[in-house]
C-alpha cells in the first residue's frame, strides 16, 4: 500500500494492471479460434468413428458440429470418404482476429483426419 501513496506509485500499477488486461484480451482473441478447431477436430473425429455408414449423414453431422462451434464452413465444403474401414474427413477455413482495430491476423484451419 506503501507503494500507491504516491502519484509515480499509483501510475506505475495502474499501467501494470492495463498491460496485463490487454495481455489477457490478446491471448482471448487468439485462443478462441484455435480452442473452436481443437474441439471441432475432437468432435469431427468422434462423429466419424460412429457413423461408419453413410457418408452424407456423416457430413451432415459434422456440419452440424461447425455451426455449432461457430466455424465459418459450408456443408459442402466437407470432404468425407470411406475407405475399407475408415472414414476420411477433410475441410479447412479461416477465421480473423482483431486486436483493439490495430492489428489484423487471418489464422488458417486445416483438418484432416480418420477414424
Amino acid at each position: 500500500m506503501k507503494v500507491l501513496r504516491n502519484q509515480q506509485g499509483f501510475i506505475k500499477a495502474l499501467l501494470t494492471m492495463a498491460f496485463m488486461a490487454a495481455t489477457v484480451y490478446v491471448g482471448i482473441q487468439f485462443g478462441r479460434p484455435y480452442y473452436q478447431y481443437e474441439t471441432f477436430k475432437t468432435e469431427a473425429k468422434e462423429i466419424a468413428r460412429i457413423e461408419l455408414g453413410d457418408v452424407e449423414k456423416t457430413r451432415a453431422k459434422i456440419y452440424e458440429s461447425a455451426q455449432s462451434f461457430n466455424i465459418p464452413v459450408k456443408e459442402k465444403d466437407i470432404l468425407v470418404t470411406k475407405k475399407a474401414n475408415l472414414v476420411q474427413v477433410k475441410t479447412a477455413w479461416s477465421a480473423e482476429v482483431d486486436i483493439f482495430g490495430l492489428y489484423q491476423r487471418t489464422l488458417h484451419f486445416t483438418l484432416d483426419i480418420e477414424a
